[in-house]
């Protein structure tokens, strides 16, 4: 024996690629040996034998059913094996544990396939109360002449009602369509009549009990969203009833005499002249961008644009003393220029707000507006990859126009010179905080974290931080201008004005205009899912009650207005 190792020694000693080799080989069959026994660990004795209460001669095998009635009580967990089989130590018990950890991984199998369906359907229930369709009835369709002109696509597996119904949702439409038990058209008006109920007869691919339509029949809903959503025409956005500007030459510099005017033609019109605006004027067509001249800020009542396309039945065209406004899916690239500041600023002026405040939007409205890059106090991946070139540099590198932070310590506040302070309702930015914590920048939480323990424990922690964070910025800040989510929301275009008076720029309103035209960016929740019941409950309220009335105060006492109405009801 000693000979023979001491020729492998001087093999290996003359060979060492070999002998490394050999040590490679060796691991990895040990590897696969823990592979293999860590996949089959405790089911090598129930393989042997049929987990079953079987039956001796007529009678019940009760020692058997004692054991599965002790699995059902404790389900207890199969231990784990780890190392290669022969390591384990011999137990005379162990093919009852063999049994016992089969059932009990059956029964965990068979439970969680429950306990996931059950949830779905839920989640599928909820979804539909959140969008609240309302069913219209049954129209007749045709491959020439669409009932529903908008959006559309087909699954022929797996079409659903709800799945419909939300694709249609999230583009902004009134009405969603099914068709052939696999066809979904989305629409924002009916261009069809009425067809017999017992026409729409076919099941949706994707569940058995719900109508999808018939042939060249529509089962049609109307979508009655949480929210206010943008009306649509195929791909483009109605911005509403206009008054003829005074020189309609100069706000709107292309126009054409379009015969059997439609929304298509003139929309298709100036999206090929590459303008942001298609603008109907009864069988005239304009083209153009938002300015001085036509701001879109005005809206008049929509029955004095009512007369009716000369080449479509169902759709106004305006007239020639008010039109009807499109915006296309032309860019406005007049607000698109970003860049860094081209010296070193001193001042550091933040952007601060609590969580859920809205800051991300604020700073593509400001990046849109001014031009020049916002920064951070954090860094955020996804926020950089979305185009928040300043998320990369650091904080105090004076490159970018205002700083984001969330911080509400004194010495961090004190850090700024001076910062926008923006504050929304409590019971909005928790919600909005809890969503982006648990389904991201634009995602939502599930069901299961809006009723389980996360939603109150959450509440409980940043409620009280919504009103410090509030409280210490105008307390410690230095020239803090205070802007309310609600109110750049609603007057979008005179905030963003002090907002950039504010930062020591000059006002480009040509470039607000834009700005309001790309005022949504790639970080807006559509607002379509909303809660099927309120997840606040009277604690909570009295307490979040209480801090706005803080707030309220502490803003009277700095000479700001209080709380915005917005907050009432809440």
């Amino acid at each position: 024996m000693a000979k023979l190792l001491l020729k492998l020694q001087r093999y290996f000693r003359r060979k060492p690629v070999r002998f490394f080799s050999f040590i490679i080989l060796y691991l990895t069959a040990g590897s696969l040996a823990f592979l293999h026994s860590s996949f089959t660990g405790g089911s090598t004795e129930t393989s042997k034998e049929p987990i079953a209460i079987e039956t001796i001669n007529g009678a019940l095998d009760t020692q058997n059913l004692g054991l599965i009635g002790r699995v059902f009580k404790e389900t207890p967990k199969p231990s784990r094996r780890y190392g290669p089989p022969w390591l384990k130590p011999a137990s005379k018990d162990s093919s009852e544990r063999g049994r016992a950890g089969s059932w009990s991984r059956a029964l965990k199998g068979r439970s969680t396939r429950d306990q996931e369906e059950s949830r779905v359907t839920h989640l599928v229930k909820a979804l539909l109360h959140w969008m609240q369709a309302k069913y219209i009835g049954c129209y007749t369709d045709n491959t020439q002449q669409r009932a529903l002109r908008g959006a559309s696509f087909f699954d022929y597996k797996k079409m659903t009602v709800f799945r419909c119904q939300d694709n249609c949702a999230e583009r902004g439409y009134m009405y969603a369509g099914l068709e052939f038990g696999a066809e979904c058209y989305c629409g924002h008006k009916i261009q069809a009549p009425n067809a017999s109920e017992s026409d729409c007869n076919m099941d949706c691919k994707g569940e058995k009990n719900n109508i999808c339509g018939g042939a060249n029949r529509l089962t049609i809903f109307r979508l009655e969203l949480s929210q206010e959503s943008a009306r649509r025409y195929g791909s483009a956005i109605f911005k509403g009833c206009f008054r003829k500007p005074d020189n309609v030459s100069f706000a709107l510099p292309v126009s054409a005499l379009i015969p059997n005017m439609t929304v298509d033609k003139c929309v298709d019109f100036c999206t090929e002249k590459e303008y942001s605006l298609a603008v109907l004027a009864g069988q005239t067509c304009y083209c153009g961008f938002p300015t001085l001249r036509f701001p879109l800020h005005e809206r008049e009542d929509e029955q004095l644009c009512s007369q009716r396309c000369s080449g479509e039945e169902f759709e106004s065209c305006g007239n020639e003393n008010y039109f009807v406004v499109y915006q296309t899916q032309v860019q406005d690239n007049r607000c698109m220029d970003r860049r860094f500041l081209p010296s070193h600023s001193k001042q550091l002026i933040a952007l601060a707000s609590f969580p859920g405040a809205g800051n991300t939007w604020a700073r593509h409205l400001i990046e849109l507006a001014t031009g020049y890059y916002t920064g951070s106090y954090y860094f955020d991946g996804s926020l950089y990859n979305k185009g928040f070139k300043g998320e990369r540099d650091h904080w105090r590198s004076g490159r970018t126009i205002c700083i984001k932070t969330h911080e509400s310590g004194r010495k961090e506040i004190e850090s700024y010179d001076s910062g926008i302070l923006m504050i929304r309702n409590p019971y909005k930015a928790l919600m909005a905080e809890f969503n982006r914590k648990y389904g991201g920048h634009i995602g939502f939480a599930s069901q299961a974290h809006w009723k389980g323990k996360e939603w109150p424990e959450f509440v409980k922690n940043y409620a009280p931080w919504w009103v410090s964070h509030t409280l210490d910025w105008l307390k410690h800040g230095k020239n803090v201008k205070v802007i309310h989510f609600e109110d750049l929301k609603h007057h979008l275009f005179s905030q963003m004005k002090k907002m950039v008076s504010y930062l020591g720029l000059e006002v480009s309103e040509d470039r607000l205009l834009c700005v309001e035209g790309q005022k949504d960016g790639n970080f807006k929740r559509s607002g379509l899912r909303k809660l099927d019941y309120d997840p606040y409950t009277p604690e909570m309220r009295r307490m979040i009650d209480g801090f706005i009335k803080k707030v309220d105060e502490a803003l009277k006492m700095k000479n700001q207005t209080g709380v915005p109405e917005d907050y009432v009801p809440r």
